[in-house]
């Protein structure tokens, strides 16, 4: 995946947990601390009665050992719950912390006028739902933005950081909707999203709407917009 500095808005996260950090990335930690400490919940834990049944608490610091905080919340409508489930399974990540992906993805589609489902592929393929993923070329979190190309757009939802879960799904649906419209369909926009709209073949567009399929499958009948 290369870099489009005309349309930048997520590139192939190039990550690895036994590669060193970018050093671009290691001028960024201090700053970014408290945006790790947001995206925590949505590593891999245990799916016990210590879990809030909704949105995945956050880590609450105890004798120096983060727990996961108690938070009596909604459970999500009945076939989000089991999008949820999938999405737990199959990226292997917290079944609480793809319970707060999802309701996200659903709240940030329906602000965007963009399917929840298509927001879920996209961070599929971009992350597989690692909440601190980050790319050569500067894209950060589930969705893989590129923060310097979007400063005005964050903002505008009050957020100086890229990283923390929520906000990146909030800034990813803003600039996929800007993608779709300026392409003038979700195929074109797609590939813009990825900086790759020369790419005739279409295939990180095909990859991604292969992604939704499979997720729309997985729900009991249609798909529940919660």
């Amino acid at each position: 995946m290369k870099p489009a500095p005309a349309s930048p808005g997520a590139t192939r996260p190039r990550w690895s947990k036994n590669k060193p950090r970018h050093a671009a990335t290691a001028a960024l930690a201090a700053g970014a601390l408290a945006a790790l400490s947001a995206a925590t919940p949505f590593l891999r834990q245990p799916d016990d009665a210590s879990i809030a049944p909704g949105i995945a608490a956050p880590l609450a610091r105890r004798g120096g050992t983060n727990l996961p905080a108690r938070l009596d919340l909604q459970p999500l409508a009945p076939s989000a719950e089991t999008l949820a489930s999938v999405v737990a399974r199959r990226y292997r990540i917290g079944l609480a912390s793809a319970r707060e992906v999802v309701e996200t993805a659903f709240r940030e589609g329906r602000r965007n006028g963009v399917d929840p489902l298509l927001i879920l592929a996209v961070i599929a393929v971009e992350s597989r739902f690692n909440p601190i993923a980050e790319s050569e070329q500067g894209a950060v979190g589930l969705m893989q933005v590129v923060p310097r190309f979007h400063a005005d757009k964050l903002a505008e939802i009050g957020a100086e950081s890229a990283l923390p879960p929520h906000t990146n799904i909030a800034l990813g649906a803003r600039i996929l909707r800007e993608s779709i419209q300026r392409g003038g369909g979700e195929a074109a926009g797609l590939q813009l999203y990825n900086g790759s709209s020369d790419d005739g073949t279409k295939a990180y567009a095909n990859r991604v709407q292969s992604e939704r399929r499979r997720l729309q499958e997985a729900l009991p009948r249609g798909r529940d917009r919660a």
